[in-house]
């Protein structure tokens, strides 16, 4: 028998065995980020493409997490120029980005005392593929006057499979697995979290968090976004790979879809109602760049029809405050879960994202706006 196997059958006959016993094998090192690198798994820029892990010693739960970052569908969005707003990491990573760990969230920072996954172990997936960590495209873009142009690898999907087949052959338990992310890491986390949870084959329980990458009906505002991002990352060449019940012409139909597929899991979605950074994304450039009231009303619009979608179902939750003095109020859990708690509801996020792990009673909330906040 294996070293790690009379290991599990001391720590089994043990007091609390149930609370205490570890099943995945033992590793070198403990709480220290591990680089991974595959083959044939690439940044925009067609380098290396690396994730990390950090393991635990005293617990199998996992949380994965998908890195923000924006995102990119021509030249100017993908290179920066002309101050377009784009995708973060563009050129590649270096082999410390899991510095920025704690800080993309606090579900990776074993110091946070009030995220649920303290001593759970860690996946964290960078961000360097410009198409929400979901596309499968390699598109040649010009510039407007032709007189430059780059090849960029909107890779993501591939990178996903492959680093979801790695977790699969590295943990032989995990009682819990959260899937999760900001912005483009929350939309990363909803539409690979049918790859992940029919591919990692030791997670019982899964439980998908997305913060702040909404996918809305695409009757609404964000049905232009979602036309363009279909042809730009080449999403029509995933579609049998999607949930049942996914329609294409209509993106948000992934929340139900989902929620059909895993009836036992547990999926929400957190975002600001004034959220002014992914509002931005979905509305600017297809809209004229129109004024900030006119942004706002659009997401509010939208967010009205995904809470409509979401009462469809017994598992879907959703937790929305209104505002928050951070990051133009985008991002519920980046850098700390206080201040987007719903004070009128005596409820903070804190809590609800430990009780909703936890499998205790949860409700969905959507903050009024609160006078004077959003100035």
């Amino acid at each position: 028998m294996k070293l790690w196997g009379l290991l599990l059958l001391v720590v089994a006959c043990g007091d609390n065995a149930e609370d205490t016993r570890i099943l995945n094998p033992p590793r070198d090192q403990y709480r220290t980020w591990e680089k991974v690198e595959l083959p044939n798994t690439v940044c925009g820029n067609n380098s290396q493409y690396k994730f990390f892990v950090n393991w635990s010693n005293t617990s199998d739960n996992l949380v994965v997490v998908f890195e923000p970052g924006g995102a990119c569908w021509d030249f100017d969005s993908c290179t920066g120029a002309t101050g377009v707003m784009g995708a973060a990491n563009p050129n590649g990573l270096p082999d410390d980005h899991y510095s920025l760990a704690p800080f993309i969230s606090p579900f990776l920072n074993p110091g946070d005392e009030t995220s649920p996954s303290t001593d759970w172990n860690y996946v964290y997936v960078p961000y360097c593929t410009g198409d929400v960590h979901t596309g499968n495209a390699v598109a040649d873009y010009e510039s407007d006057d032709n007189s430059n142009g780059i090849e960029f690898h909107h890779e993501g999907h591939n990178n996903v499979e492959k680093v979801t087949a790695w977790i699969d052959s590295q943990f032989t338990h995990i009682p819990k697995m959260l899937v999760t992310g900001c912005s483009a890491g929350g939309v990363g986390a909803i539409v690979n979290y049918h790859l992940l949870r029919n591919g990692v084959h030791a997670a019982q329980e899964g439980y998908l968090l997305d913060d702040s990458g909404p996918v809305f009906p695409s009757s609404g505002f964000s049905g232009p976004m979602h036309r363009k991002i279909r042809q730009a990352w080449n999403i029509d060449s995933l579609a049998s790979q999607f949930p049942a019940g996914v329609d294409l012409d209509d993106m948000g139909s992934v929340n139900t879809a989902l929620a059909d597929e895993f009836p036992h899991d547990r999926l929400a979605t957190t975002f600001f109602r004034r959220d002014d950074n992914f509002s931005l994304y979905s509305y600017n450039r297809f809209y004229n760049y129109p004024p900030k009231d006119q942004i706002m009303s659009m997401w509010n619009s939208d967010t009205l029809l995904l809470t409509a979608e979401y009462a469809t179902r017994d598992n879907l939750y959703y937790f929305i405050p209104y505002w928050r003095n951070l990051n133009s109020s985008h991002c519920t859990t980046v850098l700390t879960f206080a201040g987007s708690d719903i004070d009128d509801q005596n409820v903070t996020l804190a809590d609800w994202i430990h009780d909703f792990v936890n499998d205790k009673p949860v409700a969905s909330h959507l903050q009024e706006p609160v006078p004077g906040e959003d100035p």
